[in-house]
């Protein structure tokens, strides 16, 4: 039963976080909730990156330009979550960039339409993450960059489950109230499952200091994230959910780089 409900739980936390059809009868009576599901979002994460992580390997192996390799596994990536944390990290910077309040910046953030913030924050989400990815792709094995990935993945999506129980809704009616808050434990074990996840996948990119560099800006990067958009919007959204994903995983691939 305890196995059943955390292939229960991934398989919903897969259909949140991207666009991958998953089968109807793991939602079939469920109210939505993902109080215990989040526990899962780092196993959801390393599933989802699956795909780019493979692809990252096979082009690298096939002595593909890493740089070159890095853009095309962001693109897939990008296809396979619909650009769902993008969005976030881009409505999030038009928001807090342009409001000048709180109703403002919630206002803003609402707002399908973007704005220079959010257009700047998605080209330096990409250029990062591409030139970091093919830093350390250079110095490494295609395999162990494969594994670097996934195990990035899985600790950016931890961070969006700290991000998430840290702070009250921001708005009543908003994506992230109506999914409920964070467990307890179920944060704990997504904290836990997404530590681990990286330590064992990460480190043989570079090595365990550098991973414990990558965890450690990676919690730095989601607490200090968290207490701003406390201080500025009173709480978090879906677009700061989404916005932690972004800055974590382009924070934690930075670290690597550095290590390359």
């Amino acid at each position: 039963m305890i196995f059943r409900d955390f292939l229960d739980d991934t398989v919903r936390s897969v259909g949140f976080l991207s666009r991958i059809p998953m089968p109807g009868r793991f939602f079939d009576g469920h109210d939505g909730s993902l109080s215990r599901a989040v526990r899962a979002f780092p196993a959801a994460g390393l599933l989802i990156a699956l795909p780019p992580a493979a692809l990252f390997a096979t082009l690298l192996a096939g002595n593909v330009n890493p740089l070159l390799s890095a853009v095309l596994v962001l693109c897939l990536q990008t296809f396979l979550t619909g650009a769902l944390h993008e969005d976030g990290l881009s409505d999030t910077a038009d928001g807090v960039g342009g409001g000048r309040d709180r109703e403002s910046a919630l206002r803003i953030m609402k707002d399908s339409r973007i704005g220079t913030y959010g257009a700047v924050a998605l080209v330096l989400s990409y250029a990062v993450r591409a030139a970091a990815l093919a830093a350390f792709a250079a110095v490494t094995t295609p395999t162990v960059a494969g594994f670097a990935m996934l195990g990035i993945a899985a600790l950016s999506r931890a961070a969006m489950v700290w991000h998430w129980s840290l702070l009250a809704p921001a708005r009543s009616d908003g994506v992230a109230a109506s999914a409920g808050t964070p467990d307890g434990q179920a944060t704990v074990v997504a904290l836990a499952s997404g530590g681990m996840l990286a330590l064992i996948l990460v480190s043989p990119a570079l090595s365990l200091l550098a991973t414990l560099f990558a965890i450690t800006l990676t919690a730095g990067t989601a607490y200090g994230f968290s207490r701003y958009i406390s201080v500025r919007i009173g709480g978090h959204t879906g677009d700061t959910i989404g916005a932690t994903q972004q800055l974590t995983e382009i924070m934690s691939l930075t670290a690597l780089a550095l290590f390359a």
